[in-house]
């Protein structure tokens, strides 16, 4: 079975966990999208996101919904296993 070559779309960094005033949702993270050919981030929802660390490990997400409405270029992504925290400031690829 053949890989489709994976196009990436905007590049992006990660902010840090999803967070409430009393509780941390470590499966989700918030994005801060870089593309200035990107008008509106809800586009971008459903979209795949990759983040590697500095040990070379990938992390594989989703983009569930804009955060802030959209307003300041960030989204909210979820994935299935959790990043770890030094994965924070890291570089996130928007497929």
């Amino acid at each position: 079975m053949s890989k489709a070559k994976e196009e990436v779309k905007c590049v992006g960094v990660v902010l840090g966990y999803r967070r409430g005033s009393n509780t941390q949702y470590v499966n989700q993270v918030l994005i801060k999208i870089f593309s200035p050919n990107i008008k509106n981030v809800s586009s971008l929802i459903g979209s795949k996101v990759i983040v590697r660390d500095k040990y070379g490990n990938e992390y594989r997400g989703k983009i569930i919904r804009a955060h802030a409405r959209g307003r300041n270029n960030v989204v909210i992504a979820v994935f299935n296993t959790n990043l770890p925290g030094q994965a924070i400031g890291a570089e996130a690829l928007i497929i």
